[in-house]
């Protein structure tokens, strides 16, 4: 875990990272589905941190090449990123068929699905700006 390096002795990347996760307001955390859980080397790289996510909210984009979207995942994660300090914002953004969802210029193939990400990204761009605000007033610990 970065936290147990001595101060400027940790490897190069997660230096950069921790500065990166710093410096944001939220996290959108991206996932697939493998074995009906997190991928394993999202997880690895999300318990790399602690305090680098404290105080700040993070949404659920979960997708599959099925019609699950990668729900199964997104229902881990939930605990997951709560437990290490960056709640969930309540809706998710899954997205089914992936292969088909989204046209070569990354345009959506299916309007509703352009709305429901309009939805995600103003639910989520509000529970920023609110801890954003509380954690500039400080934090319980």
């Amino acid at each position: 875990m970065f936290k147990e390096y001595t101060p400027g002795t940790a490897p190069a990347v997660l230096e950069r990272l921790a500065t990166l996760y710093r410096g944001a307001d939220a996290f959108v955390i991206v996932s697939g589905e493998y074995n009906h859980s997190v991928p394993p080397a999202l997880s690895n790289l999300l318990d790399h941190f602690l305090e680098e996510y404290f105080f700040r909210p993070s949404a659920i984009v979960s997708y599959s090449a099925g019609a699950y979207a990668g729900v199964r995942a997104a229902v881990q994660l939930r605990a997951m990123l709560s437990e290490l300090g960056m709640p969930s914002i309540p809706t998710t953004f899954p997205v089914p068929k992936v292969r088909t969802s989204f046209a070569d210029d990354g345009s959506a193939t299916d309007p509703a699905l352009e709305k429901r990400f309009v939805r995600f990204a103003t639910e989520l761009e509000w529970y920023a700006e609110a801890l954003k605000s509380r954690r500039a007033q400080g934090v319980p610990y």
